[in-house]
């Protein structure tokens, strides 16, 4: 007869844990130090990023030591003006619960009310059901999710795509996390009307406007990345710009910062063939002059606000 077969011994949990060892290794302060550089300012965001990525990691401590351990609820509400990093910040914190092992995939879902909700009876729960299936073992960002609600129109199948969202929420909260995003006022109304989001969601993160100071740097950012540059005087007349149009109606700060440049280079490429008579160089075609800024309606509609185009 052969020897028994040993039956390993079941390893031990370690009776300490280096926190820090795990944030490095882990690769969350990669994650958080990209947030760094790709997102100027929004430093009370960055911080509850940090605080959430610390109660993660003492939770998997916790999990590891053999402690007594629940799983955080780790839906989330982001709410904010448009072009605020919002939708970036999302991406970041899908990557960040995947390398903590919070979720499987570590993808992002962006949908709208149109993605979820149909147009007739039947509709509604088959699209919902599909993105939900999308999403599954990754994050699900709802843009402007108050538009689910229509409390106004009996008609509308909202409410349906509603009650499915909260019901996954609630027990597939293991392999989804959701979050919600929108105008502070308006998702302040939409959890009032349904308290069962508010309920579930734990986490609810204000996202600021970016100050003058924030947009300039944001502009000298994108177009560095694009592989141009403000002259001396552009920087002024971008400044400029910056203050004016933060006063006219639709503004959506880095968006509308982001539409202005690409407004500012197609002007750049005009003037380069209407003035210039011969070979250009490089620095010609990568530097955006006062002019370049200057000619937006922006500086002319001041005293007539209504939509402007960049």
């Amino acid at each position: 007869m052969g020897m028994p077969e040993k039956i390993p011994e079941e390893e031990s949990p370690p009776e300490t844990v280096d926190l820090m060892e795990e944030y490095r290794t882990s690769g969350v302060s990669d994650i958080l130090d990209e947030l760094d550089r790709q997102l100027v300012g929004l430093k009370p965001v960055k911080q509850r990023i940090r605080e959430t990525a610390a109660l993660l990691l003492v939770e998997r401590a916790r999990r590891a030591m053999g402690l007594s351990h629940e799983p955080p609820s780790l839906h989330m509400s982001f709410t904010g003006n448009p072009g605020t990093g919002k939708t970036t910040v999302a991406l970041r914190m899908a990557d960040l619960l995947h390398r903590l092992g919070y979720i499987r995939k570590g993808h992002l879902v962006s949908v709208t009310r149109d993605d979820l909700v149909g147009q007739y009876i039947g509709h509604t729960a088959p699209k919902t059901k599909e993105i939900l299936k999308k999403a599954m073992g990754g994050v699900l960002f709802i843009d402007e999710a108050y538009y689910l609600y229509r409390p106004d129109n009996e008609r509308d199948y909202g409410q349906e795509a509603i009650e499915i969202l909260l019901q996954v929420m609630e027990n597939n909260r293991d392999d989804l996390v959701v979050i919600l995003a929108g105008y502070s006022d308006r998702m302040d109304r939409f959890f009032e009307s349904n308290p069962g989001f508010r309920s579930r969601i734990a986490h609810h993160i204000d996202f600021p406007d970016y100050d003058d100071g924030e947009l300039l740097s944001i502009a000298e950012s994108m177009l560095d990345r694009q592989g141009y540059h403000l002259d001396r005087g552009a920087v002024t007349v971008m400044a400029d710009y910056i203050a004016r149009r933060r006063g006219q109606p639709h503004f959506a700060n880095a968006r509308s910062i982001r539409n202005a440049l690409d407004r500012a280079r197609l002007r750049q490429a005009n003037r380069l063939f209407e003035e210039t008579k011969g070979p250009v160089n490089a620095e010609q075609l990568s530097t955006i002059i006062d002019r370049d800024i200057a000619a937006s309606r922006v500086f002319t509609m001041q005293s007539h606000p209504r939509e402007v185009s960049p």
